[in-house]
């Protein structure tokens, strides 16, 4: 299927969902072993624009794609939570603290742990500030935690003619993707400028203030392996175009906005997104590679995302996390 027909298939179908979806799911399996059976649940949060699924369960587009069904297949017990596509990270945050709560009550664990990709990082990050007690690990994958020179390039756009229109084109994007989960759109608070803000150098800035926990003390340097209990974890890509059949090459464009076109996944620095313990930091992944997107093509010669969360997974689980 090509990927117009593909996307104008899934708008449809979101169209004829009924907002009726709850903000947390659960992903359930069969499992077939235990090797990714941690003490406490693990909990995915999504960046900017994300989602859980879009469209029907015939048809349909998992952000992470493929690997959370795998996680529970290896025994995990795995959620997807689903904030505003677009905020600031303290609405985005707060909503986050109450889906831990939901799910804490749902699965009758003391914690869990948390993974959040791109601007999900700061937001899991909130939430551990917040409830740390609550929270046994973080882990964040391309998180722009030291923020991103995209966001202050595009923020440039603010206080001038075209301000209102993009804040006004995204905001509505923010509400159609809402829509597209089955959810009430009036639901999620949307607000694309405090988002940008939020993820831009002053903004990511005056958040680690607040924050600091598992940060770098300097440049590109390991943060805190643990504090307050938590143990934090990051890894991120550096490539931009890994596979010219896939939509995400664009990428490469934003790349070469920031860190002269090197060194990042497209939209985040690899010195930005370094947080707690390193996993890895130059995977060949792209932003959209690192939840092994559009639809799992990559480069054929990088490593598998689905298999990198499962040994995460299996990591913690050692850690008796």
């Amino acid at each position: 299927m090509k990927y117009g027909r593909l996307f104008t298939s899934l708008f449809a179908a979101s169209l004829l969902s009924s907002v009726h979806a709850s903000n947390v799911s659960q992903i359930t399996a069969t499992a077939s072993n235990n090797y990714a059976q941690t003490k406490y649940p693990i909990v995915f949060n999504h960046g900017m624009s994300g989602f859980v699924r879009i469209g029907t369960d015939d048809l349909g587009l998992d952000y992470w794609y493929q690997i959370l069904p795998d996680l529970a297949r290896n025994g995990g017990n795995v959620w997807a939570t689903r904030v505003s596509p677009f905020n600031s990270t303290e609405v985005r945050g707060e909503q986050l603290v109450q889906q831990v709560e939901e799910i804490i009550a749902l699965t009758g664990a003391t914690k869990v742990n948390l993974i959040g990709h791109s601007h999900g990082g700061p937001t899991s990050r909130y939430a551990a500030g917040v409830i740390p007690n609550k929270i046994a690990s973080v882990t964040s994958v391309a998180g722009p935690n030291k923020g991103s020179g995209v966001a202050d390039l595009i923020l440039k756009a603010e206080d001038t003619v075209i301000e209102a229109p993009l804040v006004g084109a995204v905001n509505v994007l923010s509400k159609f993707i809402t829509l597209a989960q089955g959810l009430d759109p009036k639901s999620f608070p949307h607000d694309s400028l405090a988002s940008g803000r939020s993820l831009t150098l002053a903004g990511m800035d005056q958040f680690n203030a607040k924050f600091p926990q598992g940060l770098p003390k300097s440049a590109c340097s390991e943060g805190d392996y643990q504090q307050n209990g938590m143990h934090f974890y990051s890894f991120t890509g550096v490539g931009t175009v890994t596979n010219l059949l896939d939509p995400d090459s664009a990428l490469k464009l934003t790349s070469l906005m920031i860190n002269d076109g090197k060194d990042n996944d497209g939209l985040v620095p690899r010195c930005s997104a370094k947080f707690g313990k390193t996993i890895r930091d130059d995977y060949n992944w792209n932003h959209l590679d690192e939840v092994n997107q559009v639809l799992g093509l990559r480069n054929i010669f990088a490593p598998d995302p689905v298999s990198v969360y499962r040994q995460h997974a299996n990591r913690l689980k050692l850690e008796g996390l």
